[in-house]
C-alpha cells in the first residue's frame, strides 16, 4: 500500500498545479516533492501526472485516483482529529486567512499566545484584503471586516462591531478646511477603500438624516494601512476602521472629522467551512481570539 504521505504530497500537487508550489504548502523542497510522486506512481503503476516545463496536469488516470482517494484522507484525518479530541488532545494545523491590517497590527499577538497555550497545534497564516472562498481555498478559519455576512454558503460567527470614523491630516484641514457637513466633503479629496481600487460611496448618518459622498475620484487603494498613510501625508479625507488609525490619532498626525455622522455599521466575523462539526483546534483558536478582540485589545 502507498505511504500515506506519499498520497498527500500528490494530492497537493494535483491542488496546486505546481510541484514547487505544493513544496512551498507542505514546507518541502521540490525535489523530495518529485520523488513522492515518483514513489506513488510506480507503487500503482501508472501515471498519475504529465509534467512539461511550464505546467502540471493529471492523466485520466491520476484524475480518477484524486476523486476516490482524497475523500479517504479527509475520513482518516477526521478520525484522528476525533480521536485526538477524546482524549483532549488540540494539535494540527490550522490555516487561517486574515486582512492585512488585522494580520499585522492584531495577529502577532493572539498567534504568539495561543501558540504558547497549545504547542501543538502548527498555524499557517495567509493576509489579502481580497474575500476569498475558504472551501475552494482550503482555509480552516478567515476573519473578515464587512457588513453582516448574507453568504449562508458558509458557518459565520460575529465577534464584535468595528467602529469607522472619517480622519485628515491637519496639513490637509488647513488648506482646505474642516467640513462641518457630509455636503463639505466635495471640497476634499475622498480616498475610496476598495478591493478593486475603484470609487465608493460613502453613505452617513446623524439621527434620521442620511447624507451621501463620492470618494475616489481623486485616489483609491485596496488596503487600509496605505490609506492611512496617505491621509497623514495630507492626500484627502478617509474612511477607515479606528484600530487602523488609532496611533496616528494619538500622535496627531490625522484627526477626526465629522465625528458625529456614522457610516453603516461594520462587523469583525468569523468564517468557517461548512463543517458538521468545528475541530477542536479551530474552536479554540476562536475562542481565544474572540477573547483577545473583546478584552485584551478591543477594537
Amino acid at each position: 500500500m502507498s505511504d500515506l504521505s506519499d498520497i498527500r504530497v500528490f494530492l497537493a500537487v494535483a491542488q496546486q498545479r505546481s510541484f514547487t508550489a505544493a513544496a512551498r504548502q507542505l514546507s518541502m523542497t521540490p525535489p523530495t516533492v518529485t520523488r513522492a510522486v515518483s514513489a506513488l506512481e510506480e507503487s500503482l503503476g501508472v501515471q498519475l501526472l504529465l509534467r512539461t516545463t511550464r505546467q502540471v496536469s493529471l492523466t485520466s488516470a491520476g484524475a480518477v485516483y484524486a476523486a476516490r482517494v482524497e475523500p479517504l484522507i479527509r475520513q482518516f484525518d477526521q478520525v484522528r482529529e476525533d480521536l485526538r479530541e477524546e482524549h483532549g488532545d488540540v494539535a494540527g494545523l490550522i490555516r487561517i486567512n486574515a486582512p492585512l491590517s488585522i494580520g499585522q497590527q492584531i495577529l502577532p499577538d493572539i498567534v504568539s499566545g495561543f501558540r504558547a497555550e497549545f504547542p501543538r497545534v502548527s498555524v499557517s497564516l495567509s493576509l489579502t484584503d481580497r474575500f476569498i472562498d475558504i472551501v475552494s481555498e482550503r482555509f480552516d478559519l478567515a476573519l473578515r471586516v464587512s457588513e453582516p455576512p448574507r453568504d449562508k454558503s458558509t458557518i459565520w460567527r460575529k465577534v464584535c462591531r468595528v467602529r469607522r470614523i472619517l480622519v485628515a491630516s491637519p496639513g490637509h484641514l488647513a488648506a482646505f478646511g474642516t467640513p462641518e457637513m457630509p455636503d463639505d466633503l466635495h471640497r476634499h479629496a475622498c480616498i475610496a477603500y476598495d478591493e478593486e481600487a475603484i470609487a465608493e460611496s460613502w453613505e452617513l448618518t446623524n439621527g434620521g438624516r442620511t447624507r451621501k459622498a463620492l470618494a475616489g475620484k481623486v485616489l483609491a487603494a485596496n488596503n487600509g494601512e496605505l490609506i492611512a498613510r496617505l491621509a497623514e501625508d495630507g492626500q484627502g479625507v478617509a474612511l477607515l476602521p479606528h484600530f487602523i488609525v488609532d496611533d496616528a490619532l494619538s500622535r496627531g498626525t490625522l484627526k477626526q472629522v465629522l465625528a458625529e455622522w456614522e457610516p453603516p455599521e461594520l462587523w469583525l466575523t468569523l468564517y468557517y467551512p461548512p463543517y458538521e462539526k468545528l475541530p477542536m483546534r479551530v474552536a479554540r483558536f476562536s475562542d481565544f481570539f474572540e477573547k483577545y478582540v473583546t478584552h485584551t485589545r478591543p477594537l
